[in-house]
């Protein structure tokens, strides 16, 4: 199925790339859909599974602003990951089993898949070989009980401090770098591609449990501005990189939408040079040559981690935001 999935994506690539040509027309899903219809029987795909890949092909097409996508690979060295889109009732809970366009498929069912309608779904290829299946289901909504509120620091040392006073590591690269460096070495591509996938898991399961700690503890989570974008032009890209501000963020914009509560991304400037107690930026390390100094004392008597102090100043800062105050520390005159 994964390379027929394949044939009907390049299929449609290079028709609406001849259309795009020849007439300069956009093709879109419902045009491309007739060019398609009755190949599933031919092709051992569902018929739904076809509509799905005219709409995911002009979705992508879209994103990337491009008039023909990247052929999909069923062979060779670089050959494309297994991918089979599912529309929703197209696939269902039968029998302890997936059951999908006419087969039955074994899970490991660690989320009682039984008690769930099934909405659009996917198989999924990992790059060592492993099926998932991706599922969304209808689950009934909870009332959010949550009353707090917590400012996000994102660092390199630390991929998280928050104003609470918790820390999660983001290193999980690094610990493991030796380790990828003697496989890679060796040549040993499945050793390479398990570690990769050990790092990838350690780093979305800590992620996923403090972010869904955070959501479910407080009415409002502020986070630093900080770019991995522009990090990655430095020479810290690879810490930026690891500590995976991106996906942090993501996971925070999409649970607290869905539990109601705010979430809001403050300008960070100055809230690391900043006391949180009494406001002053006399005695706080500053530029490059500061970077290394993780605690330090202010001239009111209070003794600051570096990354606590900013978590906190970033919650301060998302308070004024939503009083409707500034939003930005000022710079020191001259």
């Amino acid at each position: 199925m994964a390379r027929s999935v394949n044939f009907v994506w390049n299929y449609i690539n290079a028709l609406s790339h001849r259309s795009i040509r020849e007439r300069g027309t956009f093709l879109s899903a419902f045009d491309l859909h007739p060019y398609t219809k009755g190949a599933g029987k031919e092709l051992g795909l569902h018929s739904q599974t076809l509509q799905e890949v005219a709409e995911e092909y002009v979705t992508r097409r879209i994103q990337f602003k491009k008039s023909k996508l990247n052929w999909r690979k069923s062979g060779g060295s670089h050959r494309s990951l297994g991918w089979i889109p599912v529309k929703k009732g197209s696939a269902s809970w039968k029998n302890g089993q997936i059951f999908h366009n006419g087969n039955y498929y074994k899970v490991w069912d660690s989320y009682g898949l039984a008690n769930y309608p099934f909405l659009c779904a996917r198989f999924c290829e990992d790059t060592r070989g492993r099926w998932y299946f991706h599922v969304a289901v209808a689950v009934p909504k909870e009332a959010h009980t949550g009353s707090g509120s917590v400012g996000i620091d994102l660092g390199c040392a630390d991929a998280i401090a928050d104003s609470n006073g918790e820390k999660v590591p983001g290193r999980h690269y690094r610990e493991l770098e030796q380790k990828l460096g003697l496989a890679q070495r060796a040549r040993n591509k499945k050793r390479v591609r398990a570690i990769h996938a050990k790092i990838k898991h350690r780093r979305q399961d800590d992620l996923h449990r403090y972010t869904r700690k955070l959501v479910n503890e407080n009415a409002a989570i502020f986070v630093g501005n900080v770019s991995s974008q522009a990090m990655v032009k430095t020479r810290l890209a690879k810490s930026a990189l690891d500590a995976s501000w991106g996906m942090i963020k993501t996971m925070l914009d999409y649970k607290c939408a869905h539990a109601g509560i705010v979430f809001e991304e403050v300008n960070e400037a100055y809230t690391t040079q900043t006391c949180s107690c009494c406001g002053s930026r006399q005695n706080s390390p500053k530029g490059r040559t500061g970077l290394g100094i993780r605690e330090w004392t202010c001239g009111c008597g209070v003794t600051h981690d570096r990354d606590l102090n900013a978590a906190r100043n970033i919650l301060a800062l998302g308070h004024q935001r939503l009083a409707g105050g500034i939003s930005t520390l000022n710079p020191l005159p001259g």
